[in-house]
């Protein structure tokens, strides 16, 4: 099973950058994660027949508060991935978060704009960062799960021009 994960994208329209990702980074994915800020929902229409999972984040339309949850859980196979966009200073984010959830083997989430792939115990923490802000980061990025049937999870994080 192939995840795109992509987060933090402050669209209000769709953009050439979200287009590319669609079709060269996830042609491939079996569904789709937005960890939030979304912004406008129609975004998620650039991920056509695919199965999107969202979660709404702080700067999302009222539009997007009513269709996304704050948070979510997926069961993948034998796999709880917990979905969230987060709050507040990016210091000790992955502490807070990890506390709205129980029993998870992966931790998506966004709010920093800042690209993270690593385990802390039986937990992979993962956020893909931004495709579209270089504001908070460097580098653009989004990235891409893999569940394997052994019970592994191996993230990856894709950096984009």
């Amino acid at each position: 099973m192939r995840i795109g994960v992509i987060s933090d994208t402050h669209l209000t329209s769709l953009n050439e950058v979200v287009k590319s990702v669609t079709e060269i980074h996830f042609a491939d994915v079996d569904i789709v994660v937005h960890a939030g800020d979304i912004v406008d929902a129609a975004i998620l229409d650039v991920f056509g027949g695919r199965n999107v999972y969202a979660v709404c984040g702080n700067m999302d339309l009222t539009s997007v508060r009513r269709t996304c949850p704050q948070k979510l859980v997926l069961e993948i196979d034998w796999c709880r991935i917990g979905v969230i966009h987060g709050w507040g200073a990016p210091f000790d984010i992955e502490e807070k978060l990890i506390k709205e959830f129980n029993h998870i083997d992966c931790l998506i989430y966004g709010h920093t704009h800042r690209a993270a792939n690593h385990e802390r115990g039986d937990v992979l923490y993962f956020n893909p960062g931004s495709p579209t802000d270089g504001a908070f980061n460097d580098q653009r990025t989004v990235g891409i799960l893999e569940i394997k049937e052994n019970k592994s999870i191996k993230g990856q994080i894709i950096e984009l021009p």
